[in-house]
């Protein structure tokens, strides 16, 4: 992306975030989940830092949070209340520390404060001489809306403090710290008196078990039922009428006292940990699961374990956040746009995502059912990364307004296979494209017919073809994937995730993963096998382009005619290459080439000289598929694999028959091809020597009866040494 496409692409963002923002905190209206919103605002954030010339002061990452509402008094906070960036990656974590790092010019000791990132509504609470005096909400992190009447209503948050104001006790193994498994948090071990103002920040929040309760009365009442605990929070919490509030049992968790670090060392406090200690001392609820860690290997367990713990927490929680724990390494960090440098939300894998629609292509199904697929810009959802997502049909396409270029929210809960739930039109610059199904079909040309919601092929055998040409591609002496078996290719095909052989290669664990009886292991065990064949042989290569006629052999013979014309004057060889080679040569040329009759000919020419088939391999190398020429490079110059030898098998023609222990029949092919050598699946007058194993078949027969050479398999061997 150049420097005008991020201009525009900012300014869009900008807009869209600042729009779901103001009707999020302001409005108390959910126009766009949470999750697609913080993909939203990591984009921007990651153009901003890519293009930090265009980060302006109307930016979402510079500021914190809406307006306050105009019929609340309004109150000036006595230092910002900031926001946090996100993390949604053990990378991004990485480079938020080196960030921190760099910026203060020096390592930080890697201690952690660790806190469940509840799904809230932030407040603040003033307490002079112990006594609650004002609570406010965050509004703007500068100007908040005071709630006091309403806070006071909930039990978790205390009238008056517990201690005196007076007396000082500070206990000196204030260091302690709850560790093991069970990820809980620090014990209640530091005690000092409360000043005569102390100013602390928390949440407020709904539990499950409530919000459920309300909304169960909400439907028998017909009225409204409510979207998220969060909004129900926030909704309660700006109620003119405190009863209102106090019916609806709101929770809340306190996590920070809002002094520099300097006066709270003074108290002898120098760790964020520490204040969580002081604060249960006062009275106030602190979450009981945060925890002190020690490295970033121990976030990443704390994270890790509470995603997949969540739904035992009686609340929602989207993430934790990550706090360094030395005070006054936390204040030398200082404030980035809406944030504190060393803290940061290390949010957990969203449900939904936002992603660009990158193109629409047309997948035709074992029954010849052509169903449109969205391909994505990669992106994490659900934990996975995914590159495709089905559009069903072309119904589905209008219905969503969807466009190639859009961006998307694309949603996965659970194990529920990815969806496209919603288009960003908003977000549109003009370079978008319609999208209409094609009249033919792209498989094999025939008309696209219309049945119902479906596209179809008129062309009843044309989903086996192409069922058949995958089964081929794949073979073990093809490209030999061995994880793509004919039921798993079926399902690929049916799903919409391949097309033809190329896509193969552009799949990913997550396009596998979310399908229903497959796993993660086994997901990633494919994307292995596949990744390890895009090297193949030239032969198989051939063999592997299911051309009519074309078979072991005579891909063999091709292989070695291009070696011969080709690769001698060039380092490397590609596919572009090889295309180029068949396209030039005519139907004399090609039965010029040894045992390619007028037929195999017209196969050979007709294939090359297919558009499809030109498409087909620009997308194999394209997808990064490599021929590796150094065995027949060495055969051509009159050496060996092996070390150079002499190419002491060429004229010589070989048929196996019966097995060999030694190793399976086609790498003997293969050995027999690198020293020069050919082969053939029958026996004739040509055939110099018969390799004879175990339980051979009538071609022994055949060939005692020609005078051919029959060896074994220890003669065999001794020739290709």
């Amino acid at each position: 992306m150049n420097l005008q496409e991020a201009k525009k692409r900012i300014e869009k963002l900008k807009a869209e975030i600042n729009r779901y923002r103001h009707a999020y905190h302001v409005l108390d209206k959910s126009l766009i989940s949470d999750e697609a919103l913080d993909s939203l605002k990591k984009e921007l954030f990651d153009l901003e830092q890519q293009f930090p010339d265009l980060i302006t002061s109307d930016s979402p990452t510079q500021r914190v949070g809406g307006e306050p509402l105009k019929y609340f008094k309004k109150v000036r906070h006595e230092s910002a209340m900031l926001s946090f960036n996100d993390a949604f990656s053990e990378d991004d974590m990485r480079e938020w520390l080196k960030r921190l790092e760099n910026y203060l010019g020096r390592s930080v000791n890697q201690e952690f404060y660790c806190e469940l990132k509840i799904d809230g509504l932030a407040i603040e609470l003033i307490y002079e001489k112990g006594v609650l005096v004002e609570g406010s909400t965050r509004g703007d992190g500068i100007v908040g809306e005071d709630v006091t009447q309403n806070l006071k209503t909930i039990e978790a948050i205390p009238i008056k403090l517990n201690g005196e104001s007076d007396k000082r006790q500070m206990i000196s193994d204030k260091r302690q710290a709850a560790s093991g498994k069970q990820y809980g948090g620090e014990k209640n071990i530091l005690h000092v008196a409360f000043p005569s103002k102390l100013v602390v920040r928390g949440e407020v929040f709904l539990t499950k078990k409530e919000f459920d309760r309300i909304n169960k009365e909400q439907g028998e009442k017909g009225e409204k039922i409510y979207a998220n605990p969060r909004n129900v929070a926030a909704g309660s919490i700006r109620q003119l009428n405190p009863k209102i509030t106090a019916g609806r049992k709101l929770d809340s968790f306190q996590y920070d006292i809002a002094l520099l670090a300097e006066a709270l060392a003074k108290e002898g406090i120098q760790n964020h940990n520490e204040e969580h200690e002081i604060l249960k001392s006062f009275g106030f609820k602190t979450n009981p699961h945060n925890r002190l860690v020690h490295s970033l290997k121990e976030v990443f367990e704390f994270r890790d374990y509470w995603e997949k713990h969540r739904d035992k927490l009686p609340y929602e929680i989207d993430g934790i956040v990550v706090i360094l724990n030395d005070n006054e390494d936390f204040e030398a960090g200082g404030v980035v746009g809406k944030a504190p440098r060393a803290a940061i939300a290390y949010k957990f894998s969203a449900r939904e995502a936002t992603t660009v629609i990158q193109n629409i292509t047309v997948n035709v199904g074992r029954t010849g059912a052509l169903t449109p697929v969205a391909e994505l810009k990669p992106v994490k959802v659900g934990g996975i990364t995914i590159s495709h997502a089905s559009l069903h049909n072309y119904d589905e396409i209008q219905r969503l307004g969807l466009k190639i270029g859009d961006t998307a929210v694309v949603s996965r809960a659970g194990d529920v296979i990815p969806k496209i739930i919603k288009v960003l039109k908003e977000l549109r610059i003009g370079n978008e494209k319609d999208f209409k199904m094609p009249f033919h079909c792209p498989v094999d040309g025939s008309a696209v017919i219309k049945d119902g919601a479906i596209h179809r092929c008129s062309n009843k055998r044309c989903g086996a073809r192409l069922r058949e040409q995958l089964y081929h591609f794949v073979s073990r002496m093809a490209f030999d994937i061995r994880g793509l078996g004919p039921k798993i290719i079926d399902r690929f095909i049916d799903e919409g995730l391949i097309s033809d052989a190329a896509d193969i290669f552009t799949l990913k664990e997550g396009d596998i993963a979310v399908l229903e009886r497959f796993g993660e292991k086994s997901a990633q065990n494919i994307i292995n096998d596949i990744a390890s064949r895009k090297i193949i042989s030239l032969p198989r290569f051939i063999y592997a382009l299911g051309i009519l006629h074309v078979g072991e052999e005579t891909a063999a013979l091709l292989a070695r005619s291009i070696m011969e014309n080709v690769k001698r004057n060039k380092e490397s060889l590609t596919i572009s290459d090889i295309f180029s080679y068949f396209r030039h040569l005519t139907l004399d040329n090609l039965q010029e080439i040894k045992d390619i009759g007028p037929a195999i000919a017209q196969s050979i020419y007709d294939w090359f000289h297919e558009k499809r088939n030109l498409n087909l391999l620009k997308k194999l190398e394209k997808v990064g598929v490599t021929i590796e020429t150094t065995k027949l490079k060495a055969s051509a110059e009159g050496g060996s694999a092996s070390g150079g030898k002499s190419y002491k098998l060429k004229t010589k023609t070989f048929v196996l028959t019966g097995s060999l222990k030694s190793m399976p029949r086609e790498q003997a092919k293969e050995k027999i091809r690198e020293f020069g050598g050919d082969t053939a699946e029958s026996v004739s007058n040509k055939t110099s020597f018969l390799v004879a194993g175990s339980e051979p078949g009538s071609k022994l027969d055949k060939a005692r009866k020609l005078g051919v050479n029959v060896i074994n398999e220890k003669d065999f061997l001794e020739m290709l040494k």
